[in-house]
């Protein structure tokens, strides 16, 4: 007995010596501490406005509904800012030697947020929604699908079929579908007026939580399939203006938000404030209507419109009222591009070509007023402008270079109007903007059958460049079409339809315990949420332990 109670206690003893030793071993033995991501926490980022569509197809003028959009629907694709799609709602597709039938494979693993299978029917119901005569949404969004016949192969297959070719077509496959389910027997007529507007169900990686006249509180959809967020939700603060969300920055109140150019110089001297930048596929440009024959008759000579070009030191107008965030831009197809013409001359600032061009032309200022006249006209106009006071701001600026050639400017504010007189070609000239999306085809902006319902303001009808437009869009090579593209841009310097300016820059400000914030170039500002799932909060501390073997 006694021997046995010996034995147990070497070995108990052994035991103790050999854990001491393994102990003492990796208390010695190199450690690597690893600080990583950790999921919970709550971002809250002030935006100036509130909602009143957070729907996908009515959402396109007002930018805080667009940011809400972007976080809890989905499209069939979806688009980088370089203009690449992949694959987002539809899993593949295919796209016909002939370039007018697409063929799009949907997932079969996407739900809606109240748990309903997302199928075709969702994806045919948005698309009657924009073909209906009666869509109260942006008529750029509808224009094209009228030209779409979809049909519904089986409940995860869609085949769309264009009249004719349309390089930009895949670009509206981007758009947010709509449930079917939640809009029984609805019209177009009547989707202004729907509770869905405020109490929307998407697909998207968050779902809209709580929403008041104060914020709306986001937390992360469980039926989402795709990278799954680190924050336990994300809150939207509405404030009046975007001055006012700079004092919410400094009160601790928000993490986030877009900074609006006129106010980026006080966000730098704020502290623990990380600005981010990105270039936006767009560019900023003056139209010149040149449907006005009675109040603006010298637009119709290409004349002119070259002296008003040459008048213009874009340069200035990006350090003086851009604060320096653009990008000099002088045609209609984005610099990076790959149907830019890099070869062509770009467009200079040259006041004594200017000047001599109008004194050639005959308009001069006999009275002595300092606006030029020819005929008993004097060569003066409206520049209508929204009330962005950044594009005020340009508006006086190019209102102050034109005058030195004689050219008197009345800059006109007419805030959400002006895409109204936009369409309705209600103007002289007008600062407007253009958002791109992934093909650089320009014919649904410059082509002369988009002067009527289109995007064609200037009302341009130019045969030679229609023409370019049509044969690009009937080629599937790119070469060939950069060709045609090519030529289109010396076309469309010579005429002047319009004068482009600037590419804007986007800014972006976090809070530095935000992190792993990423901003690639954007084609709309809500676009900075792609890279959402890797933002976070709160982190961990992970322990490696490295053992080595001699």
């Amino acid at each position: 007995m006694g021997q046995h109670l010996r034995w147990q206690a070497i070995i108990t003893l052994i035991g103790i010596v050999m854990m001491l030793a393994v102990l003492s071993f990796l208390a010695f033995s190199p450690r690597i501490t690893i600080t990583t991501n950790d999921k919970g926490g709550t971002y809250v980022e002030g935006v100036a406005g509130q909602p009143q569509f957070i729907n996908p197809l009515l959402a396109a003028y007002n930018q805080t509904d667009q940011d809400l959009v972007a976080l809890i629907f989905n499209g069939l694709t979806q688009a980088d800012g370089y203009g690449n799609l992949k694959p987002d709602l539809a899993e593949s597709w295919e796209v016909s030697e002939d370039g007018l039938a697409y063929l799009f494979k949907l997932r079969s693993d996407i739900y809606w947020q109240d748990g309903t299978p997302f199928t075709a029917d969702d994806v045919m119901f948005t698309v009657k929604l924009l073909q209906d005569p009666d869509f109260p949404g942006a008529p750029y969004l509808s224009s094209l699908w009228h030209m779409v016949t979809a049909v519904e192969l089986d409940n995860n297959t869609i085949r769309f079929v264009l009249a004719s070719p349309v390089p930009t077509f895949m670009d509206f496959t981007t758009i947010g579908i709509l449930p079917a389910h939640r809009f029984p027997n609805i019209k177009a007529a009547d989707l202004l007026n729907q509770p869905f507007n405020l109490q929307p169900i998407g697909t998207g990686s968050f779902k809209l939580d709580t929403i008041t006249a104060e914020f709306a509180r986001l937390v992360p959809n469980r039926f989402y399939v795709g990278p799954k967020p680190h924050f336990k939700a994300i809150e939207f603060r509405f404030y009046p203006t975007h001055q006012e969300l700079l004092t919410a920055y400094q009160r601790g109140e928000i993490l986030g938000g877009t900074i609006p150019t006129q106010n980026l110089a006080v966000a730098e001297t704020i502290d623990n404030l990380n600005l981010y930048h990105a270039q936006l596929s767009s560019y900023a440009l003056i139209y010149f209507n040149l449907a006005d024959k009675e109040k603006a008759p010298f637009f119709q000579e290409p004349e002119i419109r070259q002296a008003l070009s040459y008048g213009i030191d874009r340069e200035e107008i990006i350090d003086k009222a851009l604060h320096g965030q653009g990008l000099v831009a002088d045609r209609p197809i984005l610099a990076w591009s790959w149907a830019y013409n890099a070869r062509q001359p770009q467009a200079t600032f040259d006041l004594e070509k200017a000047n001599n061009l109008l004194t050639r032309l005959g308009w001069a200022d006999e009275n002595g007023d300092g606006v030029r006249e020819h005929n008993n006209i004097s060569l003066t106009f409206a520049l209508l402008t929204s009330d962005d006071p950044l594009k005020v701001e340009v508006a006086n600026v190019i209102k102050a270079q034109w005058a030195k050639l004689g050219v008197a400017v009345t800059v006109e504010v007419v805030g959400i109007k002006l895409n109204e007189r936009l369409e309705q070609h209600q103007f002289q000239a007008a600062l407007a903007e253009i958002a791109l999306f992934g093909d650089p085809d320009p014919y649904p902006l410059w082509h002369s059958s988009q002067i009527a319902g289109g995007q064609n303001y200037s009302s341009w009808d130019n045969r030679q460049a229609s023409l370019l437009l049509e044969r690009a869009r009937n080629i599937s090579n790119r070469g060939q079409r950069n060709d045609l593209y090519f030529e289109f841009q010396h076309t469309f310097a010579d005429e002047v339809p319009a004068i482009v300016l600037y590419n804007p820059i986007y800014t972006y400000a976090v809070r530095p315990e935000i992190k792993n914030v990423q901003i690639a170039p954007l084609i709309s500002p809500s676009d900075r949420f792609r890279s959402i799932a890797d933002w976070y909060i709160l982190t961990q501390n992970v322990i490696e332990q490295e053992v080595k073997l001699e």
